[in-house]
C-alpha cells in the first residue's frame, strides 16, 4: 500500500541515494559475507556467491519498499529468503552460518544507509529513524529464514531416510541398487557387493510408544560404528547391514561388530532404553543380505523379551540347533531329564554347572573339579546324583548329549 503523504525529503534523498547505490551496496554485503563466514569461502558449490547476492538484493528491496508505504515489514515480504534457506541447507551451509551471514548483510545495509545521508545532519537524523525498520527488517528476516532452513532440513532428512528403507527392501528383496542417491548411502556406509557383511535387527523391549525412542536406539547405533554401515528404522524394528574389516573366513571383524552393537546397547540401557538385537553370521557381499537378516531374526527371536545381544558369530552349531524352544523336541525329552534339569535349575543349578564343565571338559570329571575349584570327589559326587536322578550313563555321549540339549530347553543356559 501507498503513503498517503509521501516520505520527507530526508528520507527521499536517503532512499535515492540507496536505490542509486543499490548494485554497489549488495556487493559490498556479499564481500563481508564471504569475508567473515569461514563456511561460504570453503564451500565447493559454484553457485553460492551468485545465491547469496540474489539473497542480500531480495532483502535489501524490502527495506526500500519499507521506505515508501505506510505499511510495517510482513513475513509475505520475505518469500526470497524461505527459497534462499532450503538453498542453503542443500548447499551445506549450517543454520547458524546462514543466520550470521543475514545479520552480517543487516549490518552491512546500516552502513550503507548512514553513507547515503552524506553527513546532511537532517538525512542523518532521518536515518536514526529508519533503525526500527531495520530491526524489523532482521527479526522477521531471521525468524522467516530460521523456519524455512528447519523445513527444508526435516525434509530433506525425510527423503533420506525414505531412501534408506527403500534400499535395505532392495538388499532383502535381492533387487539390483539403482539411483544415484542409494548408490551413494551404500559408498558412505562402506558397503560394496563382494563386501562381507552381517546383520542386526532389534526391537524395544520396553513400551514401544514411547515418542523418539527407536529413532534416538537407531542413532545410537550408527553413532557407535563411527557411521560406517546401513541403519533403518523399519516399522518397529532397527536393521543393521555392517560392512566387516578383516580377510574372509576370520572371525575378528564380525567380534569387533558384536562388539559395537553390545556397546551401542549398554550406552541405550544406561538411558533406559532396552533393546533386544540378534545378529547373523558373516556373509559374503549384499546378495546374501536376505539370508543375514533371517538369521539375525531368529537370534533376537531367541530372546524373547529379554533385552540383550545374542550374536551367531559367537556361538557354536550345537549352541545354534538349540537356539530356539521346539515343543517338539521338548517332547523328545526323558521326562526324568527335563524333571532334573528344571527342579536344579530353580534350585541355583549347581549339577547344571558341574555337568555342563563336564562337558566342555571331553568329559574329565578331574579337569572339570579343577576348572570350577571342588575338590575332585565332590565332582564324582555330583555327576553320580545326576546319573541316578537321570538314568544316564555320563559316559556315554549320546545321554550327555541329550543332557546338554535339556538344559537348554528348559531354562539352564549353563552349558558350555
Amino acid at each position: 500500500m501507498a503513503r498517503e503523504n509521501k516520505p520527507s525529503e530526508p528520507v527521499a534523498a536517503i532512499a535515492a541515494a540507496v536505490e542509486t547505490g543499490f548494485d554497489a551496496m549488495v556487493a559490498a554485503a556479499a564481500d563481508a559475507i564471504w569475508k567473515q563466514v569461514p563456511a561460504y569461502q570453503a564451500s565447493s558449490d559454484p553457485d553460492l556467491r551468485a545465491n547469496v547476492a540474489a539473497h542480500v538484493a531480495s532483502v535489501f528491496r524490502v527495506f526500500v519498499s519499507v521506505l515508501d508505504r505506510d505499511t510495517p515489514v510482513t513475513r509475505d515480504d520475505f518469500a526470497g529468503t524461505r527459497e534462499q534457506a532450503a538453498r542453503r541447507e542443500a548447499q551445506g551451509i549450517s543454520l547458524a552460518d546462514f543466520l550470521r551471514a543475514f545479520r552480517i548483510g543487516q549490518q552491512s545495509l546500516w552502513q550503507s544507509v548512514l553513507a547515503a545521508s552524506h553527513d546532511d545532519p537532517e538525512q542523518r537524523e532521518a536515518a536514526l529513524g529508519l533503525v526500527a525498520p531495520i530491526m524489523a527488517v532482521i527479526e522477521i528476516g531471521s525468524t522467516v529464514a530460521a523456519e524455512a532452513y528447519a523445513e527444508a532440513q526435516q525434509h530433506r532428512l525425510a527423503e533420506h531416510d525414505r531412501a534408506r528403507r527403500d534400499l535395505l527392501e532392495d538388499l532383502l528383496a535381492r533387487q539390483a541398487v539403482t539411483g544415484q542417491q542409494k548408490r551413494s548411502i551404500l559408498e558412505n556406509a562402506g558397503l560394496r557387493p563382494d563386501s562381507q557383511v552381517l546383520v542386526a535387527s532389534a526391537v524395544l523391549t520396553m513400551d514401544r510408544s514411547v515418542a523418539h525412542a527407536l529413532t534416538d536406539a537407531a542413532d545410537a547405533f550408527a553413532g557407535e560404528r563411527g557411521r560406517r554401515g546401513l541403519t533403518v528404522v523399519r516399522q518397529q524394528e532397527i536393521v543393521v547391514v555392517l560392512p566387516l574389516t578383516g580377510a574372509p573366513g576370520s572371525n575378528d571383524g564380525a567380534r569387533a561388530a558384536v562388539s559395537a552393537i553390545q556397546r551401542a546397547c549398554d550406552d541405550l540401557r544406561a538411558k533406559n532404553l532396552l533393546l533386544s538385537a540378534g545378529v547373523s553370521t558373516a556373509r559374503a557381499g549384499l546378495r546374501e543380505v536376505p539370508e543375514a537378516y533371517a538369521e539375525a531374526i531368529v537370534a533376537r527371536e531367541a530372546l524373547g523379551e529379554q533385552p540383550g545381544v545374542l550374536a551367531l558369530p559367537l556361538l557354536s552349531a550345537f549352541d545354534y540347533l538349540v537356539l530356539r524352544e521346539s515343543p517338539t523336541a521338548q517332547r523328545l525329552i526323558r521326562p526324568e531329564v527335563a524333571r532334573f534339569v528344571t527342579e536344579d535349575a530353580a534350585a541355583g543349578g549347581a549339577l547344571i554347572a558341574t555337568l555342563a564343565e563336564y562337558a566342555a571338559c571331553d568329559l574329565n570329571a578331574k579337569t572339570a573339579a579343577a576348572r570350577l575349584h571342588l575338590h575332585v570327589n565332590t565332582a564324582y559326587y555330583r555327576l553320580e546324583r545326576i546319573a541316578e536322578r537321570t538314568g544316564c550313563d555320563l559316559r556315554n555321549l549320546n545321554d550327555v548329549v541329550e543332557l546338554l540339549i535339556a538344559i537348554r530347553l528348559f531354562g539352564g543356559q549353563q552349558s558350555g
